[in-house]
């Protein structure tokens, strides 16, 4: 497999698994969507993250592979690509990418479809498409600019640079950077805190984020008030509540 399933605590590792660079190809998009879809399915996972193991996150797609590809057969594939980044993106738990080596193109752009970036102090983060003649393809032209705003991302993406994790996180690129050998660790650690939150919750405030992103204010506004509303439906409110008034704040324990 392309990339390995862990699951434990709570928290499900997607570890790509594909040296030397991890790049991306078909194989490896198809299965981050049959595992996007499979961790969206399964109550045992309350969380996410994305690793590309100790020395590289994912350095892009392949670009051999596809080299091989006519016009015709990209606009074949090309939603299959973006559908696939999107299907992460769109994993209703918090994910998070845990960021070693090189996270450029494609390997960048998955980054992107995270909820929170960990980084190590080695990272190289960047879209290098335009030094092919092409743009970014996954995601990257979206995600980025909403992420870091549209001149940043115009930077990153017309000069093709690679980052490194100082300026990333100095431009909001990545969240947090620590020691390479913490990187895991860390990432692991922060999904395991939000695994033992109140699932409903944290996918409420996923949703109403993300979609709230897409729309005007009124219209999110909108999306915020009916998540808030059907909250208190949920056994999750009950215990929270409950345990706020009979033993303070943060004390709860969540089905």
């Amino acid at each position: 497999m392309t990339v390995n399933l862990q699951v434990a605590d709570g928290v499900a590792t997607f570890r790509l698994d594909r040296p030397p660079m991890n790049a991306l190809d078909v194989a490896t998009q198809d299965r981050l969507r049959e595992l996007a879809g499979e961790v969206t399915r399964r109550d045992d996972v309350r969380a996410v993250v994305v690793w590309g193991g100790e020395k590289v996150f994912a350095a892009g797609a392949d670009i051999k592979e596809m080299r091989d590809m006519d016009h015709a057969a990209m606009v074949a594939r090309s939603r299959d690509l973006q559908d696939a980044f999107t299907a992460v993106a769109r994993i209703p738990k918090p994910v998070v990418a845990a960021v070693t080596g090189y996270a450029l193109g494609g390997g960048c752009e998955l980054a992107l479809c995270a909820d929170f970036r960990i980084a190590a102090e080695n990272a190289k983060l960047g879209q290098p498409e335009i030094l092919l003649g092409l743009i970014p393809g996954a995601g990257g032209t979206q995600r980025l600019a909403r992420l870091v705003g549209p001149s940043r991302a115009k930077d990153l993406i017309f000069t093709g640079r690679q980052v490194k994790a100082d300026e990333a996180a100095a431009i909001g690129l990545v969240d947090r950077v620590v020691p390479a050998e913490e990187v895991y660790e860390q990432a692991h650690a922060w999904a395991a805190k939000l695994a033992k939150g109140p699932a409903m919750a944290l996918r409420a405030a996923k949703e109403a984020v993300d979609a709230g992103l897409e729309t005007d204010l009124d219209t999110g506004l909108a999306i915020e008030r009916n998540w808030f509303a059907g909250l208190f439906a949920t056994e999750d409110r009950e215990i929270g509540m409950r345990s706020f008034v009979e033993d303070g704040p943060g004390k709860a324990r969540f089905s």
